[in-house]
């Protein structure tokens, strides 16, 4: 008599990109950590409550000792977040992280929809050295992310609920609305020719020229890069009106357009 076996996986297990909240540590207070994280939950709880935040300690000269990573992790965690990785860093943050038995995140970006067109292609790759080498010239300072080349995204139906479109190296420009929970991001600047009632984040790769131009302006949250603000924190004035936003050093600003 045959016995049927069922070959099939309980779980399907799948390795793909979340969207995540990073938290770098600039000074090693944890009450004061705690209390910035509690307002920031408070002001806008269907952003940040119960949100998933990988702590960075990269901001710091040296690792915490374990004791105090526990405490800011459960302070944390009160304050209405969920720690769920380390951001990696040196050996010292991994053996933090075996301690506090929390996983190592490399690199962590939210998964964006494309909207059915391609990746961006990748970078050219470089030039080999010529055999004679030139004079040596003094080091020069980093440049500063350039802006996108590639040609605009353009989508034109409503970006929903719950639905994330990313403009990899490049402008969007959005021709419907964006409702509330919705999610439009660019490397580049954000043009949106309808209601702004989600979040929209310009300049993600950290291109600080980037802004946003909305004509009906009613905000979960804009940023450019990494600067952000959520509506508890926009002037009622500027609530419905056509706005532009962009970033002065490192302050965020929003302003009428009419």
């Amino acid at each position: 008599m045959s016995v049927a076996v069922d070959y099939e996986l309980a779980g399907d297990l799948k390795i793909g990109q979340v969207g995540i909240a990073n938290l770098r540590i600039r000074s090693l207070d944890v009450p004061r950590l705690v209390d910035e994280m509690r307002g920031r939950v408070e002001r806008a709880p269907k952003l940040f409550a119960r949100a998933a935040v990988v702590i960075d300690f990269g901001g710091l000269t040296q690792a915490p000792d374990v004791d105090t990573a526990r405490q800011l992790i459960a302070g944390l965690r009160d304050a209405g977040v969920l720690p769920v990785a380390l951001a990696y860093g040196t050996s010292e943050i991994e053996r933090l992280s075996e301690q506090l038995g929390l996983p190592l995140l490399a690199k962590f970006r939210a998964s964006y929809e494309r909207d059915g067109e391609a990746e961006a292609a990748p970078p050219p790759a470089p030039r080999a050295k010529p055999l004679a080498t030139p004079k040596a010239e003094p080091a020069a300072a980093a440049p500063a992310p350039a802006p996108p080349a590639a040609p605009g995204l353009i989508h034109s139906t409503p970006v929903r609920s719950g639905q994330q479109i990313y403009a990899a190296n490049r402008d969007l420009s959005v021709l419907a609305n964006i409702g509330a929970g919705a999610e439009v991001m660019a490397d580049g600047s954000i043009h949106i020719y309808g209601p702004l009632r989600g979040r929209a984040l310009a300049g993600a790769q950290g291109w600080g020229q980037a802004r946003i131009f909305c004509r009906e302006f009613h905000a979960e949250l804009v940023a450019i890069a990494g600067h952000y603000k959520v509506l508890e924190d926009i002037p009622k004035e500027l609530r419905g009106k056509a706005v532009q936003i962009w970033l002065d050093g490192e302050e965020l600003k929003i302003a009428a357009l009419d």
